[in-house]
């Protein structure tokens, strides 16, 4: 037994439905028919009930007889044709002709086969067989089609939900008396790894920090939440969240690959002292945030590896200070790693070319950069998040 026959007692049965206004021919197809055990038969001997009757009964292979009283056979094959239920069911014409061209205009009607009645038991079941075989895998098909569409959608909606739940974490702009902030996040078509936030530390410390998680997915979202948290909670043991080189340790020793599926994630994490006003940070495997002061354009970097990756890495930080007015921005590599179509890529002075002389009081440069973006890949989302803070220093 093939895997069809298998699927076809299994799933479906093969159903004959015969159309024909002599009792006769219905009893003697019914006779050879009758050891079959998985075919199940139907005799239609009126043939204005027979569209009605045939979407009735579902058959996966139809007998039509050609001459018949009130409507002929051909006009019934252009009724199945028409019929949103029986288009696509198999059509076997039974005639008393063997004639060239009455075989030629039954094909040209949409018939499947055509058979000189009645022919001997044996051919008509192999002829019935294999007609509905070939049927019977299209209705499996389709139904596979529409349990995956369903089971995509209903992927999409728990997708959606996990993108709401992430976008619910971020922080709100906040504006006080030292800091003001700003910030951007449209997920891409797949669910990513960003995340992003702000918060005081004390009274004299903000926090601000930006994370990509590699890859896209529930894994990627999952673990940057997971991180957020941590940072947000400041639950990392023995780590001074004021010293951002010990945070990125606490984080490496947390989060090592090979205790996350592999995953790992870039990190840009600052503290501000709004005394000082000295920014100490730190750019682990990060794309380094920029700096705008009077027009001049700095990028705060380091040279520090990715969390997660060694698991004893000395990671060291860096201080500079943030003058009054001065603005800062922290980013994914979505926001400038676009595709373009000269196999080229826009890279990150690209992006600061662009975004610098846009700046505007209320961040709108932040969403004029993701509708050039979008424009530069021609498409109406990205294919990676976009993430993207904005501070302004008072």
């Amino acid at each position: 037994m093939n895997l069809i026959d298998s699927d076809i007692k299994k799933d479906f049965k093969v159903k004959v439905f015969l159309v024909d206004d002599q009792a006769i021919v219905g009893e003697k197809v019914k006779r050879m028919l009758q050891d079959e055990s998985d075919i199940e038969f139907y005799f239609c001997s009126e043939p204005t009930e027979a569209v009605k009757k045939a979407a009735e009964f579902e058959p996966t292979v139809i007998l039509q007889d050609l001459v018949m009283p009130d409507v002929d056979g051909l006009t019934l094959v252009r009724f199945y044709r028409n019929h949103p239920n029986l288009k696509e069911v198999p059509v076997i014409v039974l005639s008393s002709k063997e004639e060239a061209e009455t075989k030629a205009e039954s094909f040209e009607t949409g018939a499947n086969d055509y058979l000189v009645k009645l022919p001997d038991s044996v051919e008509l079941i192999a002829r019935i067989k294999y007609h509905s075989q070939g049927y019977i895998a299209l209705l499996q098909r389709n139904e596979a089609y529409r349990a995956l569409e369903a089971s995509q959608k209903s992927l999409k909606r728990e997708l959606q939900k996990a993108a709401d739940y992430v976008k619910s974490l971020l922080p709100e702009p906040i504006n006080t008396n030292h800091i003001k902030a700003l910030w951007r996040f449209i997920p891409s078509t797949q669910l990513g790894g960003d995340n992003f936030g702000y918060h005081k530390i004390d009274d004299d410390h903000y926090a601000i920090y930006l994370l990509d998680v590699c890859g896209h997915g529930v894994g990627s979202a999952l673990m940057s939440v997971s991180a957020h948290n941590v940072l947000r909670r400041e639950t990392l043991p023995q780590t001074d969240f004021r010293n951002p080189a010990s945070v990125a340790r606490g984080l490496n020793s947390s989060f090592q690959m090979s205790d996350h599926n592999d995953y790992y994630f870039t990190l840009w994490y600052g503290v501000y002292n709004i005394h000082t006003r000295m920014l100490s940070f730190i750019s682990a495997g990060h794309p380094p945030a920029l700096k705008e002061y009077k027009g001049e354009v700095t990028k705060l970097e380091n040279d520090n590896f990715i969390i997660g990756g060694l698991p004893e890495f000395n990671f060291t930080a860096t201080s500079v200070k943030m003058e009054e007015s001065c603005n800062l921005y922290i980013f994914s590599d979505g926001a400038y790693e676009i595709q373009l179509g000269n196999d080229k890529m826009w890279e990150l002075d690209d992006m600061k070319d662009y975004l610098m002389p846009r700046i505007t009081e209320d961040g709108a440069e932040m969403d004029e950069l993701y509708k050039h973006a979008c424009e530069l890949q021609n498409t109406e989302v990205l294919d990676d998040d976009y993430s993207i803070m904005r501070l302004i220093f008072k």
